[in-house]
C-alpha cells in the first residue's frame, strides 16, 4: 500500500506531518517513508539522521563518432528536446542542459557506434535508517540540474524494492509531473494546507490532481488558527475530501525541533492531533496490526 501526503503551496508543514505520520503509522505497519521532494529534502533533517547508503542516478548523454558519423541528421530530427543541433554539413552537437535522455538518437541513428552511450550525473539516491523503526528513502537533485523526475522515480523504485508493507511518500510542492508521478500508485493522499490565501488557492490545486488521478483526499489545515478554515472546509467539499485535523499555530512545534525530537513522541498537546491523524489513516486502510 502507498500514501503520500502532498501539498499545493510550499511551508505549509508537509514535512512536518510526514515524518510524525510515519512514526505514528509504524506502531500499526511495517513501512518505509520516502522523501521525493527532490530539490529540497528535508525529512532527514527533521528526523535528525544523516543521509546514508548514497547510489548515483544517472542520464544517458549521447556522445558523438565523427569518424563514423554519416552526417544525416536523423539524430537531429528525432530529438523532441531540440537538445541536437547540426551544422549546414549535418555534423550534430548536442546541447546538454536540454537532453532528456531518452536515447531515441542512439535508437534511429544508421550506424553502429556513430552513438556512444555516455552518462550525466543527475543526483543520488539515499537509503537511511532511522532510530524510529523505519528506512527513509531520500531522493537528492544536484546542484545546478533541472530534470527532478529521473530522482522521484529512482527514489521511489528505492523504496518500493523495499517490500514494506506500507509506502509513505512525501512528494514536493506544487501539482507538476515530479508529483503527479510521486502520487502514483497512492491510495490516498494527505494535503496538507493552511488557511491563507494562497494556501486555500494551492490547496485546491493539490485536491484538483487528486480527483483527476481518482485518488481520495483528506485535509490537514495546519496554523488554522491564522485564516479561514472555513473557506478550506467548502473547497474540501466541493472535491470529496474531508477536513481531518485542525493544527493550530504552535511553538511547541518549534521547541520540537530545537529538542531534535518529533512532536508525536513528545508530551505537548499537539501529538495528540498527528495520533488523530494516524487513526484515521488506519481507518481508512482498514486497519493494521
Amino acid at each position: 500500500m502507498q500514501i503520500a501526503v502532498s501539498g499545493g503551496k510550499g511551508g505549509t508543514g508537509k514535512s512536518t506531518v510526514a515524518i510524525n505520520l510515519a512514526i505514528a503509522l509504524g506502531e500499526h505497519y511495517d513501512l518505509a517513508l520516502a522523501d521525493l521532494d527532490v530539490e529540497a529534502p528535508n525529512d532527514h533533517l527533521l528526523l535528525g539522521v544523516e543521509l546514508s547508503n548514497e547510489e548515483p542516478v544517472e542520464l544517458f548523454m549521447p556522445r558523438f563518432d565523427y569518424s563514423k558519423c554519416t552526417r544525416c541528421r536523423k539524430c537531429a530530427e528525432v530529438c523532441e528536446e531540440h537538445a541536437i543541433i547540426t551544422m549546414r554539413d549535418g555534423t550534430p552537437f548536442l546541447m546538454p542542459n536540454l537532453c532528456s535522455g531518452c536515447a531515441a538518437c542512439e535508437i534511429v541513428c544508421p550506424v553502429p557506434g556513430a552513438i556512444l552511450p555516455g552518462k550525466k550525473l543527475m543526483g543520488h539516491t539515499y537509503l537511511t535508517e532511522t532510530p524510529y523503526g523505519f528506512p527513509l528513502v531520500t531522493g537528492k537533485l544536484l546542484e545546478g540540474e533541472e530534470r527532478a523526475m529521473p530522482i522521484v522515480s529512482r527514489a521511489k523504485k528505492r523504496a518500493q524494492a523495499l517490500g514494506k508493507e506500507l509506502l509513505l511518500v512525501d512528494t514536493a510542492a506544487g501539482t507538476s509531473n515530479t508529483v503527479s508521478k510521486a502520487l502514483e500508485d497512492s491510495r490516498l493522499i494527505i494535503a496538507v494546507t493552511e488557511p491563507t490565501p494562497l494556501g486555500i488557492h494551492d490547496g485546491e490545486l493539490i485536491l484538483r490532481l487528486a480527483k483527476l488521478m481518482d485518488i481520495p483526499a483528506m485535509v490537514v489545515v495546519n496554523r488554522s488558527d491564522l485564516g479561514d478554515v472555513g473557506r478550506v472546509r467548502e473547497i474540501a467539499e466541493r472535491y470529496g475530501a474531508e477536513v481531518i485535523a485542525e493544527i493550530p499555530y504552535s511553538e511547541n512545534v518549534i521547541r520540537s525541533y530545537v529538542e531534535g525530537k518529533p512532536i508525536v513522541l513528545s508530551d505537548y498537546p499537539e501529538a495528540g492531533i498527528f495520533r488523530e491523524i494516524a487513526s484515521r489513516v488506519v481507518e481508512f486502510l482498514g486497519g493494521g496490526e
